[in-house]
Parts: C-alpha cells; structure tokens; sequence
C-alpha cells in the first residue's frame, strides 16, 4: 500500500497494544511493518474470539502487516532479526524490561552499528528510576497515576472502559517516530525514542495534578459531572432519555437560560453568576436546570438547545454507537473473513484509504526468512 511513508521499513517485536498501535499507524501511512511475533504468536491474539473467531484487540492493531514467527533465543533466528533490524529504518519494542538489552538488540547497541537507525523502546515505566524493572499493564498504570481516582462515581473508582494508557504510549511513539524521521532528512542519524505507559497517563492527568498541587485538591471523581465545570453533564427529560450538555461560558449560560430552559431568573441568581459559583452550588444548580429539561420531551429539548446554540450530546451506548450516522467505517479482510472497523482518525482530504491485510499467524514466513 503506498502512502506519505512508502518505501519506510518498520520491524516491530511487538506484542499486546501499545507498540502494536503504533506500527499499525506507521502501516496505515504506507510504511512496510513487519511484525515479528513469538512462535506462539502475539499473546493478544487470544485475548478473545469475538471476530469471526479472532480477537477484537488484534484485528483492530494489526492491519496492514506482515508477520514471520522468529524464537529470539534461537541463535538463528537472533540473526536473522539482526539482519532484518540491518536494514530497517525503524525497530520497534515493547518486550519485558531488560530482555532486548540481554540478545544484543537494546536501543544503544543497534545504534552504534547502524547510526540511520530510528530505534522505539516502549515501557511501563522507562529504563530508570525505582520502577524501571517493574511490569505494567493498562489498568495498573490507570491506578498508579491517580487516573482512576478521578474516574467512576463518587462512591468508588473507576477505570476508563479502554486501555486509554496503552494507547497514549502508542500515540506518543507515533509523533517522535514522525519527528525522528523528518529529523533524519536533515541529519542524516537516527534517534532512540521512548515512550512509556507512565509519562503518557501522567502528561493527560496534568490539571488535576495542577489543581492539587496549586489548588490544594484534586477534582473528585463526579460521574458524568466536569469537576470544575458546570452545567456539564447528563439530565434527564420527560421522555426519550438523557442529554448531556456543556456550558463553556457566560454567554452560553445566557442562552441557556433564556432560551432552552425558559429561565431567564437562573441568569443573576447570585449562585449561578459565575462558573466558579455554578460549581461550589452544583447541587442547587442541578435541581434548577434539571427541573427545566424534566419538563420537555427529548426531541423538543433538543431543538431548543439547538436554538440556543448550547453544545450537547446524547448518551449513546456502544449498540448505538454501532448505528451512528457519522461513523466511518472501513473493511480489512483477513482468513476468517471481512472485519468492518472504525476508520483511521488519521485522515486527509479524499475518500478513505485502503487497509491492508489482518495477518495470519507467520503468514509471511517463508517470505521473509528467504528474503533476509
């Protein structure tokens, strides 16, 4: 498939989701990524069977790929990687803490022998400090970086439904892999990227850890509630279910007032002057506005919100989701059959691109061992 990055090699010893993402953005752009798995295969390929008999996590991370099956403690296929890596302009990682350091492919060692070499190590924790040798997987990091004190309801934590740690390392891989290799047009070298787990949540959780160590408190978990924002979040109407709106400003409250809810009183309230004033009086402000929406039907709350050029939203389960009119979708085909996914965010101007193939399990074996 060509694309911004043809004729870019990746080699990925990749398993799991966040160097899986990130090679799979890499493939999406048109690079050639070759994913070398464990003879076994990448354990996510067993996380379920959902898709026509094929896991949810490896369908969605794995298009586009081609797979060989390589033993690294195999003294031949140890140097048959060596010479995949020989002429890569990317490898990519993300084995346990220390293991690729042991087999002569850490970061240093491959850059010394091959300077044009962009290497990506991802981790839980990076390879310093006390947590370095630690493992880390997506909820535990959740946990670890208070992400899960500020998510669920205000009787008990939450995790976030999706491996949003997995998926930030794997986004910032991506854009120093995209720096690295711009860098590289002009320089000539290589870089070693890291991208952890950690430093990825801990960078997302930056305002309530600015409001704790600034404001003396962290938000509290609030549902579905903004912690320092209101009204943001679910009402309920007379019937048709719950909206979800936002206020981001006083002009927005105005309109909100006067023309969605029928309130222009709520305007001055001296609760409701100020956000700051909305957010200390929440519960007051909630028995106020959710009055209002409890007296119209949905579909009319909706149109005067629309009216009143208010932001808001449906709560839509994943069924609804499914059927959404502004989803794209694409199709990427593998053995079992066709699997219908949700378009690359990544997009330019134009129809949607073609995806690659979901690879079977050292599909490309012979090819590649013949190859290199």
């Amino acid at each position: 498939m060509s694309g911004p990055l043809d004729g870019i090699l990746v080699i990925s010893l990749e398993q799991a989701v966040a160097a899986p993402y990130l090679s799979c953005r890499l493939a999406d752009a048109g690079a050639r990524v070759i994913k070398v798995e464990r003879p076994e295969g990448d354990f996510a390929r067993n996380y379920d069977s959902v898709v026509n008999g094929e896991s949810a996590y490896f369908v969605w991370l794995n298009r586009g790929k081609e797979s060989v099956q390589i033993d690294i403690k195999d003294a031949e296929d140890l140097a048959l990687l060596k010479r995949m890596i020989a002429k890569a302009d990317v490898f990519i990682q993300n084995l346990a803490p220390g293991v690729t350091t042991r087999y002569g492919l850490g970061s240093d060692e491959l850059r010394s022998l091959h300077p044009k070499l962009i290497t990506v190590d991802i981790s839980g924790y990076g390879e310093d400090g006390p947590y370095a040798k630690m493992k880390a997987y997506d909820m535990l990091v959740q946990a670890e970086t208070g992400l899960a004190s500020v998510t669920g309801s205000p009787a008990e934590p939450g995790r976030v439904g999706v491996s949003v740690c997995d998926v930030a390392a794997g986004m910032h891989g991506l854009v120093a892999v995209l720096e690295a290799l711009y860098e590289r047009e002009r320089t000539g070298k290589g870089r070693a990227v890291k991208s952890t787990l950690f430093a990825g949540m801990a960078d997302w959780m930056t305002v309530p850890l600015l409001h704790q160590e600034y404001g003396g408190k962290a938000p509290g978990r609030g549902g579905l509630s903004h912690p320092s924002i209101a009204p943001y979040e679910a009402y309920e109407t007379k019937e048709g279910g719950p909206i979800v709106i936002s206020i981001q400003n006083q002009r927005e409250w105005k309109n909100l007032c006067d023309i969605a809810l029928g309130r222009p009183d709520l305007v001055e309230d001296p609760r409701f002057k100020t956000n700051e004033l909305r957010v200390a009086n929440r519960p007051e402000l909630n028995k106020e506005v959710g009055g209002a929406f409890s007296s119209f039907p949905r579909e009319e709350m909706a149109a005067r919100l629309m009216e009143a050029r208010i932001a808001f939203g449906s709560l839509n389960s994943v069924a609804d989701l499914s059927t959404h009119p502004q989803l794209e979708r694409l199709t990427a085909t593998s053995e079992a059959g066709e699997v219908k996914m949700v378009a690359s965010p990544i997009r330019f101007d134009g129809p949607l691109p073609e995806y690659g193939p979901i690879p079977a399990l050292g599909a490309h074996n012979a090819k590649i061992r013949e190859e290199f």
